[in-house]
């Protein structure tokens, strides 16, 4: 039965999307050392700067996930993907802190919905035998990114100063704009699907489109009380204090600890980044599938692999106990490894237990607080570092914040299943 593939072009846009929307994070990271010394900051400055793109896209998560959930994902984004643009030549042409910080923190405003979004559209999008591999393309390229983007904006700041660097990233945002107004529909409106693409994608579980029943607002206040939401909530937080531990301080924590240019720092930094691309894919995407494909329990299969993926993210402290480069790398590597293939499996538990029409609210109460994370490493991290001289401290409270996820994950979240709510089937799942 020829049932065609638009779902897979769907799912290489979302890829290409988080991929660029990366490349406008990670284009700070590398210029640490030009813009610290062009501004004269102190590493503990730096890191709150560093901080002030999470500061609206966190706060922002939630409303973002209510109107996802209200007007849908592809109007929300389009406008997303050209605010996000601007933003980013904002910060190349402004002078002053004060108008990087407000660039900064627009970005994080338009760039806001990207992962609900994205999560919502998998759901929308894939049967739930095809969700591990096409949440992991769009999960695996928040750190591809890092393997491409860091090189190449180093280059651009070496050849450019580092306000090229933001010019660069900005072009591409632009370019991504326009395939995504083109090309981005939901499935009962997309012109290329066949019907029989619809069907097997209704038939394998894809999530109905439409609103949930109860309203946003008795929805929210539902989901904000489940025991199930909370234990993917916090063992998801505990992943991205580290990834962002890692996305924003990996650099300089070579260039000022190690003693590295910008442009060596970025091919050590592309290191651990590979290894974490290839495990996203390779275990969070395609080992799920085939596991559950033969038979395993989805449940078990998602929380087993979930729980090793963090498992291994500790090996984060054992950077704290070397002053050599390379075991640095090898142990950051483990640890990126491993939270790598973690994350899809995180990003795909929304569109399974979330009720019809909220699973744009579940992914984002998820990543609100995993964005806090994203405030909190970058001014901890760099603290520490300020008054010790050392990212080893640093390290080790990553360390702890896993611990304290991994607990809440497996005793909180129970069965990976759908929530039942009150208002659509009768009985609430605690």
């Amino acid at each position: 039965m020829r049932r065609g593939k638009v779902r897979w072009s769907i799912a290489v846009v979302l890829f290409l999307g988080v991929l660029i929307n990366y490349f406008d994070r990670t284009n700070m990271s590398v210029a640490t050392k030009p813009m610290m010394h062009e501004f004269h900051l102190t590493t503990g400055q730096w890191g709150v700067l560093m901080s002030s793109f999470a500061w609206s896209y966190s706060l922002l998560q939630i409303p973002i996930g209510a109107l996802l959930d209200k007007i849908g994902v592809k109007w929300l984004m389009r406008v997303g993907t050209v605010v996000w643009s601007l933003a980013t030549f904002m910060t190349a042409i402004v002078s002053g802190m004060g108008l990087i910080i407000l660039s900064r923190i627009l970005l994080g405003a338009a760039e806001a919905p990207a992962f609900p979004g994205a999560s919502k559209a998998t759901g929308y999008w894939f049967p739930m035998r095809e969700r591990g591999v096409a949440t992991s393309m769009f999960d695996a390229a928040a750190k591809f990114s890092n393997v491409i983007g860091a090189p190449l904006v180093a280059w651009a700041v070496t050849i450019w100063t580092w306000r090229g660097g933001f010019l660069m990233t900005g072009v591409l945002s632009a370019i991504y704009a326009v395939i995504y107004w083109i090309w981005y529909r939901d499935p009962k409106e997309h012109r290329s699907i066949t019907k029989e693409e619809l069907e097997y994608i209704a038939e394998g579980g894809g999530q109905s489109e439409g609103e949930a029943e109860g309203g946003v607002g008795r929805n929210l206040g539902f989901l904000l009380s489940n025991r199930k939401v909370w234990g993917l909530t916090i063992g998801f937080a505990a992943y991205g204090y580290s990834f962002y531990l890692f996305l924003t301080w990996l650099p300089g924590y070579l260039e000022k600890q190690m003693g590295m240019s910008v442009l060596k720092s970025s091919g050590y930094v592309a290191i651990p980044w590979l290894i974490a691309t290839i495990t996203d894919f390779l275990i969070g995407g395609f080992l799920v599938d085939s596991l559950i494909r033969k038979g395993y329990n989805p449940s078990k299969v998602r929380k087993t692999l979930f729980t090793i993926g963090m498992i291994l993210g500790l090996a984060v402290g054992g950077a704290a106990f070397t002053n050599n480069p390379n075991v640095a790398i090898i142990y950051i590597s483990i640890a990126l490894g491993g939270l790598a293939f973690a994350a899809p499996i995180g990003w795909s538990i929304p569109a399974i237990i979330a009720p019809k029409g909220t699973v744009g609210t579940v992914g984002s109460i998820m990543n609100f607080v995993n964005n806090l994370m994203g405030i909190a490493a970058p001014i901890i991290t760099g603290y520490i570092a300020g008054g010790t001289g050392s990212f080893a401290d640093g390290f080790l409270v990553a360390a702890i914040a896993l611990v304290v996820g991994i607990l809440c994950f497996l005793f909180l979240m129970g069965r990976i299943e759908p929530i039942k709510t009150p208002y659509n089937e009768g009985r609430a799942s605690r």
